[in-house]
């Protein structure tokens, strides 16, 4: 019995027809990304221990005092589009509020803080963000025959070099005011440890 040509040649143009749809669908699988390769994404919280030496110059005139400064903050990852800040903090600040001498004096102004600060990158670097910080709390001045409290507001504009993960050198320059007080302002460099 003879079988027509068209139904032998059927048998392989279905041959060639499924080795083409196994290629194609084993090259796809190839260039889909896979979760692997899929890039990290950065975390959406984050704490900030942080420790900042500086010094103030006093307005009007250039004397400088002592500047030291620590606090925490705590990044939150549903603030990160707010345009004033995503990181809120608190921080007590001691300055040397004498007369004469860098260091330290028996008077001393001592604040405690809260602020929110914006994290934000710069273009072209992974190494070096930026940052802005507004803060306010109550200061204290001591080594005077009465405690005297005022309302202390600040401004601060930073750079945060970053060395890990963990570990960044942060550089900023503030502008603060005490009421009853002129304003002053102060260049700090610290070390902050973060997780």
């Amino acid at each position: 019995m003879l079988i027509p040509r068209t139904i032998r040649v059927l048998p392989i143009l279905a041959l060639a027809c499924g080795l083409t749809l196994k290629a194609s669908a084993a090259q796809a699988q190839a260039s889909a990304p896979t979760p692997a390769s899929a890039p990290a994404s950065a975390p959406s919280t984050s704490t900030d221990l942080f420790l900042m030496a500086g010094s103030d110059l006093d307005r009007p005139g250039t004397l400088p005092r002592a500047n030291y400064n620590i606090g925490i903050g705590h990044t939150f990852g549903f603030l990160k589009k707010d345009p004033i800040g995503d990181e809120l903090t608190f921080a007590y600040t001691y300055e040397n509020a004498g007369t004469h001498g860098f260091l330290h004096t028996r008077y001393g102004e001592h604040s405690e803080q809260v602020g929110v600060m914006k994290n934000f990158a710069i273009h072209g670097t992974q190494v070096v963000s930026g940052y802005t910080w507004i803060q306010t709390g109550i200061t204290t001045y001591t080594g005077y025959s009465s405690l005297s409290n005022h309302l202390d507001t600040g401004l601060s504009i930073g750079a945060i070099v970053h060395l890990s993960f963990h570990s960044s050198i942060w550089i900023q320059e503030s502008y603060s005011k005490v009421v009853t007080v002129p304003w002053y302002t102060t260049s700090s460099i610290g070390y902050t440890y973060s997780w």
